[in-house]
């Protein structure tokens, strides 16, 4: 069996804490590989070891580590295939969605290219008698990245690609269920010509995760993962003087009104709410139909989409929609409060409970769900399922249908499909939500702007990439200078006298 590493120093390097975690293949429930989960000595070592290389790296000028990005983008396009497939063999999902978890965090990348611009300060001259004034963004040290399972190669991008590209050293702490493509992104980004200790993958659990809030070296703190664990490592790592972000749960509404185009609708329905097996923080888990009638047409429509889906692993290439959940216990959850849902009166009118894939009985696949006529005191309602469960509730007016998403305690993205611009517009200006779709379904920004929910989805001032990400990794400082009147002839400025 496959012994997985840290990567510390330019290296793969061996877990020295006796600890170790399973690494499943989610299609077979079979164990594939240990991976080591790191002492707090470890942690603190591998800090250490980044503070030290991280001095001469921020010296560096902004367009030569550009140019490493520049590589890394190469690079990311030439082992596509390779990442893809280790990404899909730990986490399960199809190899498009593989490559599009790759792809979307190498366009993150591809923006800290531009790095010198962002990097750039202001300045005033004479904004006084004689005085100049201007300002720098200066990198913070040492900043730390906690990832988790569902896009192991995409966030540890968007995390570490600004970080780096401003000039700091980066400590990553993967999730524990897929590690090996961020350990296969620290040696693409060693290959691309970054210095060796100024990007350190440490695997880990709790221990590693209590390391880095504790440990004041770090400055910064980036998080995604569920609400209670981000109110956590929010509370905590701001108790401890550090610039943190942190990006939770989401529950993330689709409003389709009488006007809209259903059948466009419903296909943005099942591509949003079971690609991927729904383990997206960007998934869309509540349908609100306006009205009866739009309610009836769109059921009518979403039951032959969904009960076409094919659900398998990832080896049967493009016959497959979907793969396994991340884990057993994923399972268990997502059953659990599918049959919590049945037991709170909701209609569950395509049932995947009982969905067995003949071959690989013992692995983590769960059948597509989808209910009607759910209220939201519903526990399917109020909790992120994080699985292929779609759930419908009903709205008699747009009011209403609005007052559900902006009532829901998270606020990640939300969605209206439309044909009515005064309807869209209004629903964009007024629900409290961090990301608006318009007849898009999953309203990820693209990487020149910038991710991020509001109310319980997110905690922290600014967002992932984009130019807050600049912001976040770097602190700016103010310089105002008076140079007073001299001597500007004598010997001192007699180029003759300097021969």
């Amino acid at each position: 069996m496959e012994e997985l590493s840290h990567w510390i120093d330019g290296k793969r390097v061996k877990g020295t804490s006796g600890r170790f975690a399973d690494v499943f293949n989610p299609a077979t429930g079979e164990v594939q590989a240990r991976v080591p989960l790191a002492s707090k000595d470890e942690l603190d070592a591998a800090v250490a070891s980044a503070a030290a290389a991280q001095p001469k790296w921020a010296a560096t000028n902004p367009q030569r580590r550009a140019r490493v990005m520049m590589e890394v983008v190469r690079l990311l396009n030439r082992d596509m295939d390779k990442l893809a497939e280790a990404l899909s063999r730990e986490h399960g999902k199809t190899i498009p969605d593989a490559k599009g978890d790759v792809q979307r965090g190498l366009e993150v990348i591809e923006f800290c290219i531009g790095a010198p611009h962002l990097l750039k300060g202001e300045f005033t001259d004479s904004a006084g008698p004689g005085i100049d004034m201007y300002s720098m963004r200066q990198p913070l040290g040492v900043a730390a990245g906690i990832t988790p399972f569902n896009f192991p190669a995409m966030i540890p991008l968007w995390k570490m690609g600004p970080a780096l590209a401003a000039g700091n050293a980066f400590v990553l702490k993967p999730s524990e269920r897929d590690p090996s493509v961020p350990l296969m992104l620290a040696e693409i980004f060693q290959e691309a010509g970054l210095p060796d200790g100024v990007l350190q993958v440490v695997n880990g659990d709790k221990e590693s995760v209590d390391a880095i809030l504790d440990n004041p070296t770090i400055a910064a703190v980036g998080f995604v993962g569920s609400t209670p664990i981000a109110e956590y490592i929010y509370s905590r790592g701001c108790a401890n003087g550090k610039r943190v972000q942190c990006f939770g749960g989401a529950k993330n509404h689709m409003i389709i009104m009488p006007d809209a185009d259903l059948d466009q609708a419903a296909d943005a329905l099942v591509g949003a709410g079971y690609g991927a097996a729904g383990e997206r923080c960007m998934a869309i888990s509540v349908a609100v139909p306006v009205g009866d009638e739009t309610a009836d047409a769109l059921i009518e429509r979403l039951i032959p989409r969904i009960e076409k889906l094919k659900v398998g692993p990832y080896t049967a290439g493009n016959d497959v929609d979907y793969g396994p959940v991340v884990t057993a216990a994923a399972r268990e959850n997502i059953l659990r409060l599918v049959q919590s849902g049945v037991d709170q009166g909701a209609k569950l009118v395509v049932d995947g409970r009982n969905f067995s894939l003949q071959g690989y009985e013992k692995g983590f696949f769960v059948g597509p769900h989808l209910f009607d006529h759910v209220r939201p005191d519903m526990d399917i309602y109020r909790k992120e399922i994080f699985g292929p469960v779609l759930s419908t509730v009903r709205a008699a007016s747009y009011e209403e249908a609005l007052s559900l998403a902006m009532d829901h305690e998270y606020g990640n993205g939300t969605a209206i499909y439309t044909r009515d611009g005064d309807a869209a517009r209004d629903f964009a200006a007024r629900v409290n939500v961090g990301m608006i779709g318009i007849n898009v379904p999953i309203p990820v920004p693209l990487a020149y702007h910038t991710f991020g929910g509001w109310k319980k989805s997110a905690f922290g001032d600014l967002n992932q990439h984009g130019p807050d990400a600049f912001r976040f990794y770097t602190r700016t400082k103010t310089i105002t200078s008076r140079w007073p009147s001299g001597i500007k002839e004598g010997s001192a400025f007699n180029f003759k006298a300097m021969d």
